[in-house]
């Protein structure tokens, strides 16, 4: 069964940097597009940033977070992917998820429906 372990997160304050980090568990050689979403109070799930399967690692951002945030990965397979967020604002206040699909096509993925492994979601505070 595969699993995603999400760590990181926490208080934070206003214009500060912490990171995320997602590790696959239970994987089957598979590589892995990847991506993180985020849920603030009262508010949809919206999509972050997400990286690609394979070697090309390529990456996108949402508007919100382009330019600030970096998403990583630690080598081709993917089994474990970062997520860098730096001058940190406190409408990035959210619960965050990383998301995964077994994908061999290079491609990356912005759309919840896209990804069929969740993790268990990681708060992280920006106070002002």
């Amino acid at each position: 069964q595969l699993q995603l372990v999400q760590s990181g997160g926490g208080l934070v304050q206003t214009g500060a940097s912490t990171r995320l980090t997602c590790s696959i568990a239970g994987t089957t050689y598979v590589t892995y597009a990847m991506g993180w979403f985020r849920q603030a109070p009262g508010k949809e799930r919206e999509f972050v940033a997400a990286i690609s399967g394979g070697t090309n690692g390529l990456t996108i951002y949402s508007d919100s977070v382009q330019g600030r945030f970096d998403i990583s990965r630690d080598n081709v397979v993917g089994t474990t992917v970062y997520l860098q967020m730096n001058s940190l604002k406190p409408e990035d206040t959210a619960v965050y998820y990383c998301a995964a699909v077994g994908d061999y096509s290079g491609s990356y993925y912005q759309r919840e429906y896209d990804y069929n492994y969740w993790g268990q979601g990681t708060q992280v505070t920006v106070s002002s």
